[in-house]
């Protein structure tokens, strides 16, 4: 496994457990580090071998404090990569689930970064915001536009026009957050949910996520049912469209070989 400087990685069978690892700063991020990540998720997607992701925050305190704005304030900011705060936030086209496991703070950027991914298991001490307005900045790496479209306009509105910081209760409430756990309990939560989604055919799940997000693009519910989206057609001439009901017929478990 490579040596990273602002992330751990662990791979565990087919999950990858991304650590933003900055903890001094409460796992802020800066330019060198949303390459570093890029490359990290540039693996994950490439690899036939690793089917689900977590991305959780070290220490106690954070999972992301977002944009590490002492580096801004020193004029020392970079232009993002191509994929985004932290590698993720514009990776539109990953296929693979990637689950956010928030083990504290996750303001800004790292609220963005949670925002970005297909579930997120929240701590109860997690707390979320987006504050880039009071201190002149906006929310560009996608929560101006994800959480409308996840929470609806007016409680979006109410937490974007505000900064006023979320507990994950109330995340929950809202609909942002799937789960919430006890205090320190975020990532092995997360670990849980991934090893639900891994009982499934990757291509299934692939070809779901695809049409799930696709279809909310399209100009009508009609449109999106009646599309036959690139990963379904995968799924549908895989071997794995026939392993899974062999196995249901047979009575055991079914043998995915993600081909």
């Amino acid at each position: 496994m490579t040596d990273y400087r602002f992330c751990k990685v662990q791979d565990e069978g087919r999950l990858r457990i991304v650590t933003l690892n900055r903890p001094e700063v409460m796992n802020a991020l800066h330019a060198d580090a949303h390459e570093e990540l890029e490359k990290v998720w540039d693996e994950f997607a490439a690899s036939p071998d690793l089917w689900v992701g977590i991305v959780t925050g070290a220490g106690d305190r954070a999972f992301s404090a977002g944009n590490d704005l002492k580096i801004q304030a020193a004029g020392k900011r970079r232009p993002m990569p191509p994929s985004g705060f932290a590698g993720l936030t514009n990776r539109f086209d990953l296929e693979k689930p990637v689950i956010a496991a928030v083990n504290g703070i996750a303001m800004g950027g790292g609220f963005e970064i949670a925002l970005a991914c297909d579930l997120i298991i929240a701590s109860e001490n997690a707390l979320f915001a987006l504050p880039e307005p009071r201190v002149g900045l906006v929310a560009g790496a996608g929560g101006l536009h994800r959480l409308p479209r996840m929470i609806g306009q007016k409680q979006a509105l109410g937490m974007i026009l505000t900064g006023r910081r979320v507990p994950a209760a109330e995340g929950l409430r809202l609909g942002f957050v799937n789960d919430v756990v006890p205090q320190g309990q975020a990532l092995e939560a997360a670990k849980r949910w991934a090893a639900l989604i891994l009982e499934c055919s990757p291509l299934a799940i692939r070809a779901s996520k695809q049409a799930v997000y696709a279809g909310l693009d399209e100009e009508s519910l009609a449109r999106a049912i009646g599309t036959m989206y690139p990963a379904q057609a995968r799924n549908r001439d895989s071997q794995d469209y026939i392993e899974g009901p062999k196995a249901f017929a047979e009575k055991r478990k079914p043998n995915w070989r993600n081909i």
